[in-house]
């Protein structure tokens, strides 16, 4: 397989891309390689930015690099690229997580438009904590939303309105357990940056969300009894829009799958100007998250985004391409 040389410039330009993807408590569990004999990207998990508690299968961590490797992806077809993924690609080796292969075209490249607004807004989506407007988002943009998760393997679930309420029951109560839970705050807390340390990791103060005055929404609390100035309470959106974002199966691989799925969906909705938020309290306490699956279906909820419109919310910080190791030597022929 032809594969051209991967330059700097090109190479900066797939790593700032791929640490752009969300992660729970902005962790960015992942380390990248590149293998500059044939062209390919090694993603893989870093066990010290695990949470033990919250994700003791290391789910939301697949999730976390199945976005990273969407964004790699739209990256590399940006370049002229033709991306090759296999996920979990050697069982000898569980930390690595995925292998994108970064592939010349066999023929004229035509990157579609639509592919151009997704790329562009990679560097504009972030999550917002803020409240929304409460103004529906209008169908066509949901059809889409919903679109991007199916062709990543997923699928939306967009409840009405006793749906949602259900689901956002369900999150308050996993959010009321996690600040019941001494350990589990305290590793949320290990993750809330202070300005002025310069932390490429975790979450900043001022990125942080004020509380929802009227009790309706269930946003994370991170700071729980910490000395640090808290922002006053708002009132959230009356009418909440959310959407379940599910797999039929729950193997590493679909976790893998679902991460692709949702950075498409949310890169979907940045492209109309819709703002999201990632719910994933009910995911991580077992019986609540088999309770968000749905009736008669086989169902494995992987998590809720809130979506709406709003304000730009607070950014986090990301790892720049020190996290990057060249490896040397000969193309390994025993990779798929």
């Amino acid at each position: 397989m032809r594969t051209s040389h991967l330059d700097a410039a090109s190479l900066e330009t797939l790593l700032a891309a791929a640490v752009a993807a969300p992660s729970i408590h902005n962790t960015q569990p992942w380390r990248f390689r590149v293998n500059p004999h044939d062209q390919s990207l090694e993603i893989r998990a870093v066990p010290e930015r695990m949470l033990p508690l919250a994700d003791p299968d290391s789910r939301a961590q697949y999730l976390s690099v199945g976005a990273a490797v969407f964004n790699l992806r739209l990256t590399a077809e940006h370049l002229g690229r033709r991306p090759e993924v296999w996920l979990l690609p050697d069982p000898g080796e569980p930390e690595l997580l995925a292998i994108v292969l970064l592939a010349d075209p066999t023929g004229p490249h035509a990157h579609r438009a639509r592919d151009t607004d997704l790329y562009e807004a990679i560097a504009r989506r972030h999550t917002s904590r803020m409240p929304f407007t409460g103004r529906p988002v209008p169908d066509p943009v949901v059809v889409e939303m919903t679109t991007a998760a199916h062709t990543q393997g997923a699928q939306l679930y967009l409840p009405e309105i006793v749906g949602t309420r259900r689901l956002l029951r369900l999150t308050a109560v996993a959010e009321a357990r996690n600040q019941a839970s001494a350990a589990r705050t305290a590793e949320s807390r290990h993750w809330i940056t202070i300005p002025g340390t310069g932390a490429p990791y975790g979450i900043p103060v001022t990125a942080l969300g004020p509380s929802d005055a009227g009790g309706r929404m269930p946003m994370r609390d991170f700071t729980g009894p910490l000395p640090v100035p808290r922002l006053p309470a708002l009132r959230f959106e009356r009418h909440a829009q959310v959407a379940l974002l599910w797999t039929s199966h729950d193997r590493p691989q679909d976790w893998l799958r679902a991460g692709q799925a949702l950075q498409h969906v949310l890169l979907t909705a940045t492209v109309h100007g819709v703002r999201t938020s990632l719910l994933h309290q009910a995911m991580e306490w077992p019986d609540l998250r088999e309770a968000t699956s749905l009736s008669r279906k086989r169902c494995h909820p992987q998590v809720l985004i809130r979506f709406g419109y709003g304000p730009d919310g607070g950014r986090t910080p990301r790892v720049r391409g020190q996290a990057v190791t060249e490896l040397v030597g000969e193309p390994d022929a025993t990779r798929p």
